[in-house]
């Protein structure tokens, strides 16, 4: 069996965004409503660990350019998405 230091530093790095998440979520607890910056926030650290396991898990990293370009517009329409209706959802309420 041969040690991979690259996906034990990528899971690593997916378990710390986890654990900011839950640090995130458990500061604001306390409040009935969720805050902008709480609310984007998990989004982004969502949408992240979304490009990280693309890139290392699903082997997009030595996937031709096109599919690599493909996998970022992917992410980046999805969180115009999330974090356009969350805030036109508010400004609408």
């Amino acid at each position: 069996m041969k040690f991979n230091k690259r996906l034990l530093v990528v899971w690593l790095i997916l378990a710390s965004l986890t654990l900011t998440y839950l640090w995130i979520d458990q500061s604001a607890n306390g409040s009935l409503r969720s805050s902008a910056i709480v609310t984007s926030s998990v989004i982004v650290i969502a949408l992240v660990k979304v490009r990280i396991i693309f890139r290392e898990f699903m082997e997009v990293r030595q996937a031709p350019v096109l599919l690599c370009r493909l996998t970022d517009a992917w992410v980046a329409l999805i969180a115009v998405a999330l974090l356009g209706s969350y805030f036109i959802g508010t400004a609408i309420r």
